[in-house]
């Protein structure tokens, strides 16, 4: 991919994940509180590209609290894979039921 084509396939992921940040909806049910939390790892394309901001995820967390579907909802293509691979490893607080709920990874450019 030619320089001027990857600038053009960043300005179109931009107006995509700002379309797409718009139409997030919020958390579904009552908020589980995450009892081990994982922390992404910042990409060193993302680190090098000066990219930070933040990335939304829905999550399914199960009965015994752990997670067993994410997607993201909005945020950097750079960001997203490393914020979907830290949600599946963290634990949350048993429940009666599979529960729903939206989770903010913040990326900040000196990390």
């Amino acid at each position: 991919m030619s320089l001027r084509g990857f600038k053009r396939w960043i300005a179109m992921s931009a107006v995509a994940v700002m379309v797409g940040a718009s139409a997030v909806s919020p958390a579904l049910g009552d908020d589980r509180k995450m009892k081990t939390e994982a922390k992404p790892v910042y990409p060193e394309l993302a680190k090098k590209m000066n990219v930070s901001g933040a990335v939304k995820v829905e999550i399914v967390i199960t009965p015994a609290g752990t997670v067993k579907s994410a997607k993201a909802l909005g945020g950097h293509p750079l960001l997203i894979e490393s914020a979907l691979d830290a949600v599946k490893k963290c634990k949350f607080e048993t429940a009666a039921g599979e529960t729903t709920q939206v989770v903010t990874f913040n990326f900040k450019g000196n990390q």
